[in-house]
């Protein structure tokens, strides 16, 4: 869910502000409350932000064009109905949006302003929360301009497109094409208990096709028991055990670092890891 968006109407009334007094602007129709907007809009413009008067000409300005929300979110009913309140409180951010940075010297309808914020906000909306993993914007905005391209191209080819024909029609390096189609595949996701029918077993579910046995795992417990066996040793022992297993000299090459001959090293390396495989078994 997303935040709640509140508008609350200041106690200041409109006689004081020279304008309009309006006692539910949320019930003005919208032809009037383009006419309404205009008045509004123009004190708003002379009065001091913060103060209660502004309040008041901001917050009825927000509740008279909340039918540009509706309008903007009806194009998106097809969702369910717990995301159509959701897209309607994001609507209503846009149409802040809008309000604070109109300006009636623009000449230009506050709805045609208007609608293009509110629509936005509930496009990035989507973009941002229906993604089942997240993925950087820009792969997000990549991933449509590739559906689209792929389309384009398999419709004019006859054929799926390769890497270096969506790259150039796209107008992006192939290495952003290749990283784009990676990224699409965060879109959707399917549960492991997703049932699956195959004709030679039945019913399976998806967990049972992937994943692989991962053979290092048992190395874990070996690890850990093995660590305090080698914490136990002699110092000449561990540093001869990590001369060999970790930077991996050979016997000769240890017994010149040590000062002792190769069948020495050869004689202390066995009795060594006897004892750390008779440890490791009890």
């Amino acid at each position: 869910m997303v935040p709640t968006t509140t508008v609350q109407t200041a106690g200041q009334t409109g006689q004081t502000l020279g304008v309009p007094e309006i006692a539910d602007p949320a019930k003005v129709a919208p032809r009037d409350a383009r006419e309404l907007s205009k008045v509004f809009f123009d004190q708003l413009a002379v009065l001091e932000e913060g103060t209660p008067e502004f309040q008041y000409a901001r917050n009825t300005l927000i509740e008279m064009n909340m039918s540009l929300v509706r309008f903007a979110a009806g194009r998106f009913r097809s969702r369910e109905p717990e995301e159509m309140e959701d897209i309607v409180q994001v609507g209503m951010i846009g149409l802040i949006k809008a309000i604070d940075r109109f300006e009636l010297s623009r000449e230009v309808e506050f709805t045609s302003f208007a609608v293009p914020y509110i629509v936005g906000e509930i496009k990035r909306f989507f973009r941002d929360t229906t993604w089942a993993v997240h993925v950087p914007r820009r792969l997000q905005e990549a991933r449509v301009q590739l559906a689209r391209a792929t389309d384009e191209l398999r419709s004019r080819l006859g054929r799926t497109p390769t890497v270096k024909e969506l790259s150039d029609l796209m107008s992006l390096p192939e290495d952003e094409v290749r990283e784009a189609r990676l990224a699409a595949n965060g879109y959707n996701s399917s549960s492991l208990d997703a049932t699956i029918n195959n004709s030679e077993d039945g019913e399976s579910v998806l967990q049972d096709f992937i994943g692989t046995e991962d053979t290092a795992l048992e190395l874990v417990e070996d690890f850990h028991t093995l660590a305090p066996l080698i914490a136990e040793l002699p110092e000449r022992d561990r540093q001869i055990i990590h001369l060999r297993f970790v930077e991996e000299l050979t016997q000769a090459q240890i017994g010149e670092h040590l000062g002792v001959s190769q069948m020495h090293v050869s004689r202390l390396l066995s009795r060594t890891l006897a004892r750390l495989r008779e440890g490791m078994l009890t």
